[in-house]
């Protein structure tokens, strides 16, 4: 009964909301649950006929399924999803979800390393390879511009303005932004560009893409969070950190030293500012450590 509705959500999450197809298979499984929940309890009707009662058990049992609070809010957050598409098709004529209560979650703060680790993590790259080459332009660049590792693989020649300190970035939503980077990591994607890159068997398709591994082709995500995690260890760096990492130090280091946070979430390409706020706890506990640290009253 509801393949119709999903195949339509599919196209709506794909041609309107423009997501990726990693996040339109996790928000159709949302909806999968709902639906397999439903058919289990004798309960499955079309979408404008489910109401908040059968919602909240719906919750309860994803509940009671052993999920975390992070796990069923996300799943709430998906139905909510599915429900202004069905207003939008006018497939149900009311929101049950509207008053749907998703449980309560700790904002975990993400690991971030200090200016120092991050130097230090970078220092271990072997620069007499042409590997080394590549992953030293790649690490500056991560750090130079917050990049989410989506939008770093997917990283383009013609998108680089590097004569004026720009690159141009294709973030989540395929929404574009400009974003500055500095003088290091122009220094290093030239000497990629120039002395590694120029040299390589690029593949169809592939001309345009910036960063690219040995058979000529764009580098996974996998690949970045491999490279991370084998620099740290050189490091000796025992922090869990990730490709996303570099992202958090970026943007904790900016509000550190100050920066306006509307500026912090535009180079981030937050989409709404209380995302990017964030990092405002990170810098009141920094803040809390430095007068711990110098100021006699805290002593």
């Amino acid at each position: 009964m509801w393949e119709a509705y999903k195949k339509g959500y599919k196209a709506y999450l794909r041609l309107e909301k423009s997501l990726s197809e990693h996040s339109v298979e996790a928000y159709l499984r949302d909806v999968e649950k709902l639906t397999q929940f439903l058919q289990a309890t004798g309960q499955l009707k079309a979408p404008g006929e489910v109401e908040l009662k059968e919602l909240q058990q719906f919750v309860k049992w994803i509940h009671e399924l052993g999920m975390t609070a992070t796990s069923q809010a996300r799943i709430i957050s998906g139905i909510r999803s599915f429900y202004k598409y069905c207003l939008a098709e006018q497939v149900a004529q009311k929101d049950p979800s509207l008053l749907l209560e998703a449980p309560r979650t700790k904002r975990a703060l993400p690991d971030t390393l200090s200016f120092a680790e991050i130097e230090t993590l970078i220092a271990q790259v072997d620069q007499s390879t042409p590997d080394g080459g590549r992953n030293k332009a790649i690490l500056e660049t991560m750090y130079s511009c917050g990049l989410r590792v989506s939008e770093l693989i997917g990283l383009k020649i013609s998108c680089l303005y590097l004569d004026v300190g720009y690159v141009r970035v294709t973030g989540k939503g395929n929404k574009e932004r400009l974003v500055p980077i500095g003088d290091d990591a122009i220094k290093y994607i030239k000497q990629y560009k120039d002395l590694i890159r120029s040299h390589q068997l690029i593949k169809n398709g592939c001309e345009d893409i910036l960063f690219l591994n040995k058979r000529g082709t764009g580098l996974s995500r996998v690949m970045i969070f491999y490279i991370i995690k084998d620099l740290a260890a050189k490091a000796g760096i025992t922090k869990n950190i990730s490709p996303h990492t570099f992202r958090h130090s970026f943007a904790t280091h900016l509000v550190e030293g100050g920066a306006d946070l509307r500026a912090v979430q535009e180079m981030l390409g937050h989409e709404s500012i209380t995302t990017t706020e964030i990092y405002t706890h990170l810098d009141r506990d920094y803040l809390r450590d430095t007068l711990h640290q110098f100021h006699p009253a805290f002593k």
